[in-house]
């Protein structure tokens, strides 16, 4: 089997720029471009709001996370797999990086990926500086290689 490259996304440039890297640096890998719903974005949250307001949140987030991951594998001319996932962006990446299921999925059980490629820092403001610690926090915890790209 050839080697697995799991790309973390979130709709910026620099994210885009490292699914490009990842796809000219390894051209013969299977690429897996991951975009991850962070539930703490949510400005209503599941108890506050009005009733079904987190259901339209997710389903909001949900179609963002579609589109980010469109854009992002059109960006490059190549075949890469897609994959959506709900929960904290570092404990996510480490998670499907592993190999282990996605909550809720029992048959979902996965082949764990042989490196994982981020960008270092992300979308702009105050989510920046806390991409900037997705990164850091993958660099840390993960069981395989590491690249993040500036």
């Amino acid at each position: 089997m050839g080697k697995r490259i799991l790309v973390a996304t979130d709709g910026s440039t620099e994210a885009t720029e490292a699914l490009r890297f990842a796809a000219s640096e390894w051209p013969d890998a299977e690429l897996t471009a991951l975009h991850v719903i962070n539930p703490a974005d949510s400005a209503t949250g599941a108890e506050g709001g009005f009733p079904g307001a987190a259901d339209q949140w997710y389903d909001s987030a949900k179609q963002r996370g579609d589109r980010v991951l469109t854009e992002a594998t059109a960006a490059v001319d190549r075949e890469v797999e897609t994959r959506l996932e709900v929960g904290r962006p570092t404990g996510t990446i480490l998670a499907v990086a592993g190999g282990e299921k996605p909550v809720g999925e029992a048959d979902a059980a996965g082949e764990p990926f042989d490196h994982v490629v981020l960008a270092s820092q992300g979308r702009t403001g105050l989510s920046r500086v806390l991409l900037g610690s997705v990164a850091e926090g993958v660099v840390r915890r993960a069981e395989v290689p590491v690249t993040v790209v500036r």
